[in-house]
């Protein structure tokens, strides 16, 4: 390809190089992918200043995941789901008036901060300190914190919670892409995909596609579900407990498509919108641009392009399909 090398100061011949390096995070040694551009006159290495790819941002997330800390995104997702500033989450905290916008952008949390962020996820405890913080936020806003909390702590004990203690009970490790199963996120990655009807078939690998594209990219699946080898393509484990559970509570909808006399298909079709604040940004970047990519495609095109995946070929009936797959997908 042609590019502009800073060292001839001029346009060349260039190519993209991409290597594996080790950044040490706090003594831990971590490999992540680098990419950089190499003149092919004075051999120059240099990086592209328009490209977002940052190394250092991917060995963060990595020591994250590994130390069970939240990503900076989940960070911002759960101060705006409840309507914090900043300001106000870090007094409610106890911390200086700059940490949270830090962490948020990118900086790594110490190990205390990074446990209490991690607590906090849970309703339950949130609820505690707004309680035992009267002065933090406005009275009028107080209530309604607390109101919204109770309401989500006996969501978070829902049947959902039940399902996800059933199925979820395993490591987290590159079969279930290094988080934890998250249903609520599953459920309305469905029902976000099911707006307009879907063939169950299609479904299933709008799933596949949305959770491996978000491991490829950002080093972590959306839902935390694993997914397994089965002959029409790749399906998310216990994929038939999951949308039965919709069904149950009215969300989802199921149409009979008569293909033949023998044949008949599933379209589901979606009851209730789906909550998209649920999701990070670049969660939601994913599910939409999967939607987009996929739209033309019926069953028997999305089947046949999910069969021509690496981790598919490589994996028989039945087989659970890892993450490291991911780096191989097609799209």
């Amino acid at each position: 390809m042609k590019g502009i090398c800073p060292n001839c100061e001029k346009e060349i011949e260039i190519e993209l190089v991409h290597k594996t390096e080790e950044i040490k995070v706090r003594g831990e040694p971590i490999e992540v992918e680098v990419e950089f551009y190499k003149c092919l006159v004075c051999e120059e290495e240099f990086e592209d200043p328009r490209s977002d790819h940052d190394p250092l941002d991917k060995a963060y997330r990595e020591y994250r995941r590994r130390h069970d800390m939240i990503q900076p995104e989940e960070i911002r997702q759960l101060r705006k789901r409840y309507g914090f500033t900043q300001s106000e989450m870090n007094n409610l905290l106890g911390w200086g008036g700059a940490t949270l916008s830090r962490y948020e952008n990118g900086a790594l949390q110490d190990e205390a901060h990074g446990k209490i962020l991690h607590l906090i996820t849970d309703p339950r405890n949130l609820l505690n300190l707004i309680e035992k913080s009267p002065n933090v936020v406005p009275q009028h806003k107080r209530e309604r914190l607390i109101e919204e909390l109770k309401i989500a702590e006996e969501e978070f004990y829902s049947f959902e919670r039940i399902l996800e203690e059933r199925f979820g009970m395993y490591d987290l490790d590159e079969l279930s892409g290094y988080m934890k199963l998250n249903l609520t996120k599953l459920f309305n990655a469905v029902l976000f995909f099911c707006e307009e009807g879907t063939l169950k078939t299609v479904l299933n690998k709008l799933l596949f596609y949305a959770d491996f594209k978000h491991y490829k990219e950002y080093t972590v699946s959306i839902t935390g579900s694993k997914y397994v080898h089965l002959p029409h393509g790749p399906v998310p484990d216990h994929y038939e407990s999951y949308f039965a559970t919709l069904r149950e509570y009215d969300e989802l909808r199921v149409e009979e498509i008569e293909y033949s006399e023998d044949i008949i298909g599933e379209k589901f079709i979606s009851d209730k919108k789906p909550n998209l604040s649920l999701f990070s940004d670049t969660e939601l970047k994913i599910i939409v641009d999967v939607k987009l990519f996929f739209k033309t495609y019926n069953a028997n095109k999305i089947r046949n392009f999910s069969h021509n995946e690496k981790g598919y070929r490589e994996t028989s009936n039945g087989d659970p399909i890892s993450y490291r797959y991911a780096k191989d997908l097609q799209i």
